[in-house]
């Protein structure tokens, strides 16, 4: 199995349920720019949409889609408890979290790396991720994860968040949603999948 990926991008969250579940995984770095891997292949022939993550099974084939890749690699240990199973009330809950953070926080948060972005739009954006955010924060009071226990969708929330203080988007505002990216910064896999990406 090898996990495409670029440091510090949405591609740590699959990351990091890899080191979760103690998977082996080959990884392979991905140029933002040139869209050539570390191992000297072109990216856009083993995933012509040229983002990350991309997740190569052993059969050659590819899955890509950080929601889908969270959710396979879940789906992957029952035991874990990561991803609740399909067809659940549980299953529904995740893929509710797993599609406000990739729709709500991914791409709001994401569109402050766009060196095209001006004042005026980054101030619409910083008004909707607040919004989106006082809902979170009333969300995560008083409760350790997103769901009962940890699961894909915390390692993607916390991907999601963690790229604020790169973004100069300050989270103070929302002390829950602080103390949940504090805490999670300090788990054992999350620590192993961001130091193998050069993060610490």
């Amino acid at each position: 199995m090898k996990l495409f990926y670029l440091p510090g991008a949405c591609s740590l969250a699959p990351h990091i349920v890899l080191c979760e579940t103690a998977t082996p995984v080959t990884l392979v770095k991905v140029d933002r720019a040139t869209k050539q891997t570390d191992t000297g292949e072109n990216y856009l022939d083993i995933n012509p949409k040229g983002y990350v993550p991309a997740l190569q099974l052993d059969d050659g084939s590819v899955l890509t889609e950080a929601q889908v890749v969270l959710q396979y690699l879940g789906d992957q240990h029952p035991d874990r408890g990561l991803a609740p199973a399909a067809g659940t009330a549980e299953r529904y809950k995740l893929q509710e979290w797993l599609s406000f953070v990739s729709t709500e926080l991914h791409k709001t948060m994401g569109s402050f790396f766009n060196p095209k972005q001006t004042p005026e739009w980054r101030e619409v954006m910083t008004g909707l991720l607040g919004l989106r955010l006082n809902w979170l924060e009333k969300q995560l009071e008083g409760r350790e994860f997103v769901l009962t226990d940890f699961s894909v969708a915390d390692a993607y929330l916390f991907t999601v968040l963690n790229w604020a203080g790169r973004a100069k988007f300050d989270l103070t505002p929302w002390p829950a949603v602080v103390a949940y990216h504090q805490r999670l910064s300090q788990r054992p896999s999350v620590q192993q999948a961001m130091k193998e990406e050069g993060l610490l």
